[in-house]
This record gives C-alpha cells, structure tokens and sequence, in this order.
C-alpha cells in the first residue's frame, strides 16, 4: 500500500475457470487440521456500528502524526470514523465506504489491528487470510479506488519513516476496479534496493472464475520459516500466484524485515495516489469517479502451524 505504482504488473493477471465464490459467511472457517488459529474477527455486531475497538484502531485523517502526508502515497481521502464509512452490516461483514462530499472532499476509513505480533513461529508457517468482495465498480466510474489488506512490520508505529525496511505485505491490493488482484512485498531501502522500490516484489491475476468486483473471494499470505530458504507466497481462492524467497536478497534486509516483533494487519479503501495514478495514466479519482461502492471484508484471521 505504500509509495508504489506497479503498472507492469497488470500484464501479468490471467484467468483460471473455477466455481464461483459464493456470498458472506459471516464467520471464521474452521482451523485446518494442525493449525492454530492465532486472532481473527468475523465483523459480527448491529448493524451501523462500528468495528471491535478492543481489537482495531481507526487511522484519521491524512496521516500519522508526524509520519509523512497522505499517508506516504499520494492518496487525497482523508480518513474517519463515520458510520458513512466506516461500519458493520449487522450480517457479518465490515464495510468501507469511500464517499465524496458536496464541496467535493473524499473521505474512507483505514483500519488496523491493535496486535503487532503477527509473525512465523521459528520452524513454523504464519498464514494471514481474508474473505474480501472488492468495491463493485469499474471502468472510468472507478478510477481512483483503492482498496486493501496488508500488514506492516510494528517498528513502523511511533517512527513512521523506517518504511520500507521494516516490511510490507500487501496481501491484496486493487485499483480502478480492473478484475485482478496484486501481491506485493516491499522491503528493504527507498528507492531500489532488494525489493525494488517504491514498486516493490509484486504479481497480480485476475481473480478466479468470477471477478474480483462481482463476489467475495478468500486472499491469503504465508510467511513459511519450515524450508529453507524461507518463503513468503500469496494465494487467491487458494491458487498460489507469487512467491519470494529469502535468497532473494541480502542476509540483512531479510533479517530486518523478520526478526523484529511482527505485523500488524490493515484494511482499507484509499482514493487516489501513486498505484492508480500509474496504472491509470492520469490523476484519480476524475469527476466521473463514483462514490459510495464499499469495499465488503467477512473475516480477517491469523493461522500459525508448528
């Protein structure tokens, strides 16, 4: 989610024919045998409230204090708690909301986990999943959407500008309502370094069967620490799509970005910036941006495995 515009990657998206990703279900799934799960929310509670804030802190405005604007990405929203944006829908889900106001100012909701230890046991797997239906928008009406799930490495919270060494992953990320999902890991120094940046290690796809747009479709992250080398990968409806080793890059840059405490997991819709700018070719959102096309999360849960 962080200072990146990855066009090249669209290229990469393809289609695979599965069945169909089917509505909310409104809890967490069973743990898979060997498994723990280690935290997770399936968004239960009355409608028009807001998430569990024993469990989420909600960002405001247009940045961290004294962190860098708009977040460090260009994004133009600003941030709040308003039930416009920001709600349970007394069935089971979470719901993001950009919306525009009559002056014209963008306003979403960001989220993140209170927990900052989400990390692979030594010798074990972390795996981070999401059941997430993308805002139902596309073509010009979508320019500027950005929704997300990703985490961040916790030294980032009350420094701000350690970024990106301190790790990302961008579980899933999409912009301007095109049919395909990126996976991403950003790491090391900016610019360039192991990790590329500000683009980033990333690929994308098209989500199976149906779009990302149309349904709800389950997005997932490993952290595996149980080969050697280890290995982050990332799924959609459980197909593997990208995968970075850590002989990929230097012995330190891997060491930073995994020997601190853990991650932290946000969600949220961003309006503008540098990933749909690039991918766009111009500056979102335009005046046929349309508002109020919510970005659907059924759970959030953590695994680890031995």
């Amino acid at each position: 989610m962080a200072r990146k515009s990855r066009l090249a990657l669209l290229s990469a998206a393809i289609l695979l024919v599965v069945p169909l990703a089917g509505p909310a279900q409104a809890a967490i799934p069973p743990t898979p045998p060997g498994w723990t799960l280690a935290w997770g929310d399936d968004f239960t509670g009355p409608n028009n409230t807001l998430p569990n804030q024993n469990e989420w802190i909600i960002d405001l405005g247009h940045g961290y204090p004294g962190g860098p604007g708009n977040w460090g990405t260009g994004e133009i929203q600003r941030y709040t708690a308003d039930i416009a944006n920001l709600r349970l829908d007394g069935t089971g889900n979470l719901r993001i909301t950009p919306q525009r106001s009559g002056s014209g100012e963008w306003t979403s909701a960001r989220i993140e986990t209170r927990r900052s230890n989400f990390k692979a046991p030594a010798g074990g797997i972390l795996r981070m999943e999401g059941r997430i239906q993308m805002p139902d928008i596309t073509g010009t009406a979508a320019l500027g959407y950005w929704p997300a799930f990703w985490a961040l490495g916790a030294p980032y919270r009350g420094n701000y500008w350690n970024w990106p060494s301190i790790g990302e992953f961008d579980v899933m990320e999409n912009v301007n309502g095109i049919n395909s999902v990126w996976g991403v890991l950003h790491c090391g120094v900016n610019p360039g370094g192991p990790c590329n940046e500000t683009n980033g290690l990333g690929a994308s796809r098209a989500c199976p069967g149906s779009t990302c747009q149309s349904t709800f479709h389950t997005y997932r992250f490993e952290w595996d620490r149980s080969v050697s080398p280890n290995q982050l990968r990332w799924y959609v409806d459980g197909q593997q799509y990208h995968t970075v080793r850590q002989d990929q890059m230097d012995a330190t840059s891997w060491n930073n970005m995994t020997s601190h405490q853990g991650y932290f997991i946000l969600l949220n819709v961003a309006m503008g910036g540098a990933f749909p700018n690039g991918v766009a070719g111009r500056g979102t959102p335009v005046p046929e941006t349309t508002p109020g096309r919510p970005m659907v999360v059924d759970y959030v849960a953590v695994w680890t495995r031995p």
